[in-house]
């Protein structure tokens, strides 16, 4: 069973996060929800607060098999200031291993220099923070193993993605009938 992390900054977007673990989870992936603010109660941008599974310090990263962040602000500000983390995204794009972002997340990887050259797309106005992306305006985008979302209204399309990748086409379709995307 793949296993992932859902990282939760205060000031994240709750359609966001909450839409990725749940579709996740319905395709039997192992998510873990992350907590970067020191404690386990995250509230979100809308004030819906959310209670996660793990402390960041206490995630055996060497055991997952993705990240990734939710947009949201300013809780892409605030997962963009985590030396943690931000080490972790370093180190898993290092090692070719999957990385996804949403919304205004996806400027923690332009910031880190990861998105050099890749196909990628974020809310709009954010685009600025892709350094030295191609910024395609699309609704998701995979390049290689980093999966990058617009925002909020696509976040069961970018889960699905998700899913996709880390277990099958078929699987991601099969969902997405059951949950009625379309």
């Amino acid at each position: 069973m793949k296993k992932v992390c859902v990282h939760l900054a205060s000031g994240f977007e709750e359609i966001e996060a909450i839409s990725i673990i749940d579709v996740l989870r319905r395709a039997g992936i192992s998510v873990t929800v992350v907590s970067v603010t020191g404690k386990l109660e995250v509230e979100g941008a809308h004030q819906v607060t959310v209670i996660a599974d793990k402390l960041f310090e206490d995630v055996n990263y060497q055991d997952i098999d993705m990240l990734i962040l939710p947009g949201g602000m300013p809780g892409s500000k605030n997962l963009d200031e985590h030396e943690g983390l931000k080490q972790q995204i370093v180190d898993f794009h290092t090692n070719n291993k999957p990385i996804g972002a949403i919304c205004a997340a996806p400027m923690v990887l332009g910031h880190l220099g990861i998105l050099e050259n890749i196909e990628a797309t974020c809310y709009p106005g954010f685009e600025v923070h892709l350094h030295g992306a191609i910024v395609t305006g699309e609704p998701v985008i995979q390049f290689n193993n980093i999966i990058t979302g617009k925002g909020a209204g696509v976040a069961i399309q970018f889960a699905l993605k998700i899913v996709e990748l880390l277990v099958s086409k078929k699987t991601a379709e099969r969902l997405a009938k059951k949950m009625i995307v379309g």
